[in-house]
């Protein structure tokens, strides 16, 4: 097997210049460069990640932080996380633990500090103060997706833009009574980007003099959610909505299944618009306000990348496209 010293003296320089050629660590001449790479793939060279880690300081490691494993959103993102950091030459050390849980209490008070991540991506943090200050005081640079701090790169959707246009479209065909499904009734347990999309849904209807007409129908954010919640508010004949608003797509999807369950015509008698554009939606006709999440976790390493190489640029805040899609799911009331 060939060593660094191999590949030094096949290209004619020495061991550090050679590490730091292979690692990215320090000035190195474009030829020398050059140079180095082609001795290294003529001798099938390998940088062994622990030597690599002790001659440049850096574990070529990256720590990634998700709330759950098992939603769409979280499993496109990842998936974009793994391909820019797989690209890059990065190792993805996952953590995916509920919110509230001391799992999750030992990570941010114990794991975390005392392992060496070349930096840490964190997605659908919770409002606990605590933790994203805790992200803040690491040593490693920071991106989280969704929520973030002032000490952090940020990579999100406008949230609450994107309620307030499924809101929007519902109201132009001429729906009045409208109900947002799914996110926690408690605002000190819903995520941040819940509470923005509820926010935007509450300020689309006040725009349009409707204020007496909001109502949250609280549900998880899943498709069992969304047809609980659904389910409680299509029950009551009296009350019964013309159109709902989901939190997510999956709550969407859960409110279609229940609808369809009591009886209820989609969009006939039940206009449903959701948010993400989960891999489902075209299954279900379903209206909803597009996101990215894959393009969202390859933008969070590429901050994330760029923090590691200039450790004194100011974090970067990039709000990432969204955009109405209109299927069937979707019509003017009777």
């Amino acid at each position: 097997m060939s060593t660094i010293a191999d590949v030094a003296a096949r290209a004619g320089v020495s061991k550090a210049t050679a590490s730091r050629a292979l690692s990215g660590g320090g000035y190195v001449s474009a030829a020398t460069r050059e140079r180095v790479q082609a001795a290294a793939r003529e001798l099938a060279y390998v940088a062994h990640s622990s030597a690599t880690s002790l001659a440049t300081g850096r574990t070529l490691s990256v720590g990634v932080i998700v709330p759950n494993l098992g939603r769409w959103f979280f499993s496109e993102l990842l998936a974009g996380v793994q391909e820019g950091l797989f690209t890059a030459g990065y190792d993805m050390v996952l953590y995916g633990l509920q919110e509230g849980t001391a799992e999750r209490e030992r990570l941010f008070g114990q794991v975390l500090p005392r392992r060496r991540f070349d930096g840490i991506i964190a997605a659908g943090i919770q409002p606990r103060a605590d933790e994203r200050e805790r992200l803040g005081a690491f040593d490693s640079p920071v991106v989280t997706v969704g929520a973030g701090g002032e000490d952090t790169g940020v990579v999100s959707i406008d949230d609450a833009a994107a309620a307030r246009i499924a809101t929007e479209h519902l109201i132009d065909l001429g729906h009045t009574d409208i109900v947002f499904l799914g996110g926690r009734a408690d605002a000190a347990m819903r995520a941040i980007g819940d509470d923005r999309r509820l926010d935007g849904y509450r300020a689309a209807m006040s725009a349009a003099a409707l204020d007496s007409g909001i109502r949250h129908a609280e549900g998880e954010p899943s498709m069992t959610g969304g047809y609980d919640a659904a389910v409680r508010v299509l029950g009551d004949r009296k009350n019964r909505p013309t159109a709902f608003v989901a939190v997510c797509d999956e709550a969407a999807i859960g409110g279609i299944i229940a609808a369809r369950r009591l009886g209820i015509s989609v969009p006939a008698e039940l206009s449903v618009v959701g948010i993400d554009d989960h891999e489902h939606a075209e299954m279900f006709a379903l209206t909803t306000v597009r996101q990215l999440p894959r393009q969202q976790g390859l933008k969070a390493v590429e901050l994330l990348r760029l923090r590691m190489t200039e450790p004194e640029r100011a974090p970067d805040h990039v709000v990432m496209p969204s955009e109405l899609v209109v299927r069937s799911s979707t019509t003017a009331p009777r």
